[in-house]
């Protein structure tokens, strides 16, 4: 995170004293106001007035919460300071929090998550890359094969899995985007607007059209678009419905523009209240609303199995569910274990979690340390998938919603196929799958960027031809099974 958010040119000096870029370590646009407690030391000494620069304005800390603005994902806020550096490398360390208002952590308040961030760097080293623009309309373009999947499945592949592109910013986000067409990695795609377009989270009609153009000279188009319900207006106040309903619409308006399918949203976020009040509007945009489930939810844990009754019992084709076979993993991916060694994971919960995922006994194993402190500052964002991103079902398990499922995420995280931990999920899907009449797409995405330093257009075209084998491999022992029978 910190060589994210304190580039190599961070650290500018001015007449007056210094500037220094920060860049914000998180996966999708922010407000402002979610930017607190900053806090800044160089070579080892607090620098006691500090301000940031907002468009021409010199605005205190103190004052971030009453912004307005948004925090582009691309986009780095300047901090000032009065302190005259020398030239050559300084030792800069920066700690503040980020509030992020589309999750919560309990009743009173959103997700607010600590960061402390430091790095050497040297004043006045080469300028950012500047020119962030729309995407170029892409004239040779690389197509990719053709799906041989059966009828109406179509694969797809996340812009998501280009978020550390995005973030380092040496590129458009749009073009990024456009890039996975015109390189033949997918011609279908699902988008994510908190990391595409600067207006987020009202896109802008012009901001729309640049990519829709491109993608049509690219020969692509947009399957599912990740819309975010941000539940909170600030630290303490929630959005009203009717707030939380004016959030929404903008997306909804910028995925029909862009000529998306559909929309997407954590399973019961929503909840029934707002999807009574998005279906006329749903039906107005010939848009499909997907409600997720994924990782450690399960069809009937509590926090699923009251929005698939919801969903179930609207009886309406343009609200559905999609899966996420985060859920269905049959062991963890050593990339990720080998990452909490190195982090200084107990060896002993490593080894359980090696041979032992699905044990019932495993997770609270994984509870035990964490409770008990075990667990090293460094890993323990990443270490909390083991509670919430990493799943223990089977695809059997899913039968009784497949009738309302729409799409899919072939979610993945390396290609290490040891024991079949990658294909087999794939594979089981296929067979559940050939057994109805789904008709949706089944979307790469690959959560191991987090951890894993590799080319994402690589991954990803390596992913997809894994899963289009598996896919038909698991739909050819369902036929065959159905012709025994």
């Amino acid at each position: 995170m910190s060589l994210i958010a304190l580039r190599d040119d961070a650290l500018r000096s001015a007449e007056d004293g210094f500037a220094l870029r920060l860049g914000l370590p998180w996966i999708r646009s922010l407000p402002l106001a979610s930017l607190h407690d900053l806090m800044l030391e160089i070579d080892g000494v607090p620098v006691e007035r500090i301000w940031l620069e907002l468009g021409g304005r010199r605005v205190e800390p103190a004052a971030l919460a009453q912004e307005s603005d948004w925090w582009f994902l691309q986009d780095r806020v300047t901090i000032r300071g009065e302190r005259m550096l020398a030239p050559g490398a300084h030792d800069v360390s920066l700690s503040f929090g980020l509030v992020v208002p589309y999750l919560q952590t309990g009743p009173d308040g959103p997700l607010s998550l600590p960061f402390a961030v430091g790095r050497s760097l040297s004043a006045d080293s080469a300028p950012p890359v500047t020119g962030h623009a729309v995407p170029p309309v892409v004239e040779a373009v690389v197509q990719p094969r053709e799906d041989t999947l059966p009828a109406g499945w179509t694969l797809a592949a996340s812009a998501f899995n280009w978020t550390p592109d995005v973030i380092r910013a040496d590129r458009a986000a749009p073009e990024i985007a456009v890039g996975i067409v015109a390189g033949g990695v997918a011609p279908v795609i699902e988008l994510e607007p908190g990391q595409l377009w600067r207006s987020f989270p009202e896109p802008a009609e012009g901001e729309v059209d640049a990519l829709r153009d491109a993608l049509d000279a690219a020969g692509g188009s947009v399957s599912i678009v990740g819309a975010s319900l941000d539940d909170w207006l600030t630290p303490t106040q929630r959005r009203t419905e009717g707030e939380r309903l004016a959030f929404l619409l903008p997306q909804l308006h910028a995925a029909q523009r862009v000529g998306a399918a559909g929309v997407r949203l954590p399973i019961g976020q929503a909840g029934e209240p707002l999807l009574r009040q998005l279906l006329p509007v749903l039906h107005e945009l010939d848009l499909v609303l997907y409600e997720e489930i994924q990782g450690q939810q399960t069809p009937e844990s509590a926090a699923a199995r009251g929005a698939i009754e919801t969903i179930a019992g609207m009886s309406d084709p343009h609200v559905r569910l999609l899966v996420d076979i985060s859920m269905l993993m049959p062991a963890l991916p050593q990339s990720y274990l080998d990452r909490l060694r190195a982090g200084g994971v107990p060896e002993s919960l490593l080894e359980r979690l090696a041979s032992g995922w699905r044990d019932p006994a495993t997770n609270a194993a994984v509870l035990d340390v964490l409770r008990s402190g075990g667990v090293p500052p460094a890993v323990q964002t990443l270490y909390m998938n083991l509670l919430v991103r990493f799943g223990r079902s089977e695809a059997a398990d899913l039968r009784g919603i497949l009738p309302l499922v729409g799409a899919f995420h072939l979610k993945f995280w390396d290609l290490d196929d040891a024991d079949g931990r990658v294909s087999q999920p794939i594979r089981d899907l296929g067979a559940e799958l050939a057994r109805t009449d789904f008709r949706g797409t089944l979307c790469s995405e690959w959560g191991g960027h987090e951890w894993i330093d590799a080319d994402a257009a690589d991954t990803t075209r390596a992913h997809l031809e894994l899963a289009r084998r598996e896919l038909n491999s698991g739909a050819s022992v369902a036929a065959r099974l159905a012709d025994r029978v």
